[in-house]
């Protein structure tokens, strides 16, 4: 139990069922239709995404790891150090380097398969700057928030990097019959980023002020240490009109005539936004802002399933 919450096992299982979701619902069922036939095109066999999943989770639990070897001192004032205590420190880079060269390796192999040996460089610059930000960026306001954040959403993207791309190449008879159809799904691949992006930023934020004790006492200097608690909760209650508005703007321009996809985004997305903003405008204590983490999670959840309903309420979707 130590190892599996060194690596953050709730956040990794979340991050593989996202792939997993996105990959067999909205991509599998995505058609591009040339004008003499109607296939389903995915450069990744079942045993190659895999694969993928298995490099973008490996690398991501290597961040962890990083991440909690140098953060032994906060971790020991907020009580919840493991590397050092339960699991040594050697133990702890040990397991780093081997989800890395897991990760890494893994990556590598697939983008050789689908004859991208270059997309090779994108797990390399991953585990990289998981490291900067454990190492460094971290305790840098701000920067450190937008970096986690920016991996989350890339996650999402990767999908469409290495199950698409390969199959899209200019010249390509199935890319110049279906360049429209292939752009529509990228876009949406992209708009999933970025509130994905928007969630776990929020959620950073949040964390930090949970930790702000710890990251005082050790000299890091996230926005609550600088600005105080009060005031980088009051940013995070106007951010979190940002996701609601984008929301809101995108159900009515591509879900307005689809009852039950605005009927899931209403209740299960923007609800429990609204109900965030509302108890982050007076949230105080320690459990106030674990709760509001919490709660951003859950979110995070929900808006990832949705592209399941959208994918089977909305015809062609």
């Amino acid at each position: 139990m130590k190892y599996l919450k060194l690596i953050r096992i709730q956040n990794l299982l979340l991050l593989a069922f996202m792939q997993v979701l996105f990959r067999y619902t909205f991509l599998k069922t995505a058609t591009f239709t040339t004008l003499t036939s109607t296939n389903n095109f995915l450069a990744l066999s079942h045993f190659q995404f895999f694969l993928l999943v298995l490099a973008t989770v490996c690398i991501a639990a290597a961040g962890y790891v990083i991440n909690d070897i140098v953060d032994q001192t906060t971790d020991e004032i907020a009580k919840k150090r493991i590397v050092g205590k339960t699991i040594s420190e050697s133990t702890a880079y040990n397991l780093y380097v081997a989800l890395n060269l897991i990760g890494v390796g893994s990556g590598f192999y697939i983008s050789n398969v689908i004859q991208k040996p270059s997309f090779a460089a994108l797990f390399i610059f991953t585990a990289a700057i998981l490291y900067i930000y454990a190492t460094w960026l971290k305790q840098i306001a701000i920067v450190g928030n937008i970096v986690v954040a920016l991996v989350l959403s890339f996650s999402i993207l990767i999908l469409g990097i290495f199950d698409l791309v390969p199959s899209t190449h200019e010249g390509n008879e199935i890319w110049e019959g279906n360049k429209v159809q292939m752009r529509r799904v990228f876009s949406i691949l992209t708009d999933y980023a970025i509130f994905a992006f928007i969630i776990n930023f929020l959620r950073e934020l949040v964390k930090d002020i949970e930790d702000t004790d710890a990251d005082y006492a050790s000299g890091i200097a996230t926005l609550p240490v600088l600005i105080g608690k009060s005031r980088t909760i009051k940013i995070v209650f106007g951010l979190s009109f940002l996701p609601i508005i984008l929301l809101v703007f995108y159900m009515n321009n591509n879900l307005a005539n689809y009852d039950y996809a605005v009927y899931y985004f209403l209740l299960f997305i923007i609800a429990p936004l609204l109900f965030f903003t509302i108890k982050s405008w007076s949230a105080k204590t320690q459990k106030d802002f674990t709760n509001l983490s919490l709660l951003l999670k859950i979110i995070l959840f929900f808006g990832i399933l949705s592209i399941a309903v959208i994918t089977y309420s909305i015809p062609n979707a």
